[in-house]
């Protein structure tokens, strides 16, 4: 008999902020795009996540707006969109001939602005909103919502009024409180939350003395921020009840698997996507032989399973005073 014939069934499957998905993975907001239908199979992913949409046309931040760094990548943007109209007529229709739920992400000035995008945006086709509130908000003088857990729990409390559809919340991990924000976006009717965006960074270019961002500054994202998202995303987890979703560094099943056992359900990739399209399906891949290999039949089974033991009070004699 064929040994695949065999081959034990691994569940992939997680519960995520109201949805129910195939697997963990999917893109993080701004990485993904349709043109990657050619190189993977969408209806492998977990979910779809847009490039995040606003109200008015945005034509992002002036050149140059992406350097290298080792271990990294510092990008400024600065969200582009082509605005509302033109996500109903022309990126829905894409994306809705697969089964793999939209997730639209979302982004506004002013908390009022966020809840009319949600609404505009909760119809046919679209499974969830991630509300990407690690973007500026100029009502706190160009601060980003999740800076605070106060303007946080006010932007989501108006978007919770604004939509039915599961709402997940994206913070920033550029706040010295990670999981006090994600306890106020709980509290404010979120039901996920994902940690986190990239961390405020900038480059100089030694040639010109100048930054070598046209923004000046920008966000750093792979593989060198993992070990800092990851840790928030233990605390958020161990915070808050509702699902963590991790985003920072990730690259490889391994990475994804840490921060499942770290406590996220879920995760999204980005950075690893423009260095390998195929990325995703290739960290599914890994999780599901990861699986396999250690007999765990569920990949849900792995969510806050790291291991944690008391240690015992060390003996501190030599702080002991001198007799």
């Amino acid at each position: 008999m064929n040994a695949a014939a065999v081959r034990p069934a691994i569940d992939l499957s997680v519960k995520v902020g109201g949805l129910t998905l195939r697997n963990p993975v999917m893109p993080a907001s701004g990485t993904f795009a349709e043109g990657l239908e050619k190189v993977m199979d969408f209806n492998r992913l977990g979910a779809f996540v847009t490039k995040t949409i606003t109200r008015e046309l945005r034509a992002g931040n002036p050149l140059p707006r992406v350097v290298e760094r080792p271990g990294s990548l510092i990008n400024a943007i600065g969200i582009p969109s082509k605005g509302v109209p033109y996500f109903i007529e022309k990126t829905m229709p894409h994306y809705a001939v697969y089964d793999t739920p939209l997730v639209v992400s979302i982004s506004a000035p002013t908390a009022e602005g966020f809840a009319s995008l949600a609404a505009e945006l909760s119809i046919p086709g679209i499974a969830a909103i991630e509300a990407n509130i690690s973007c500026p908000n100029i009502e706190e003088d160009g601060k980003a919502f999740a800076m605070r857990a106060e303007s946080t729990e006010k932007v989501t409390r108006e978007l919770r009024r604004a939509t039915d559809l599961p709402l997940w919340v994206k913070l920033t991990p550029n706040t010295g409180d990670v999981p006090e924000v994600a306890r106020a976006a709980e509290a404010a009717g979120a039901d996920a939350v994902v940690v986190a965006n990239t961390i405020l960074s900038m480059a100089i270019d030694l040639k010109t003395f100048k930054p070598c961002l046209g923004n000046i500054m920008g966000g750093l994202s792979g593989p060198a921020i993992k070990p800092i998202v990851l840790r928030q995303v233990f605390q958020c987890a161990k915070a808050v009840s509702i699902p963590v979703i991790g985003c920072g560094g990730i690259s490889t099943a391994e990475d994804a698997i840490e921060y499942m056992l770290a406590g996220a359900t879920a995760v999204q990739v980005g950075t690893a996507t423009f260095l390998q399209p195929a990325a995703m399906t290739t960290i599914i891949d890994g999780l599901e032989t990861f699986c396999l290999h250690r007999e765990i039949p569920r990949a849900a089974d792995l969510i806050r399973g790291v291991v944690i033991e008391e240690a015992d009070e060390p003996e501190l004699s030599w702080l002991d005073p001198v007799s």
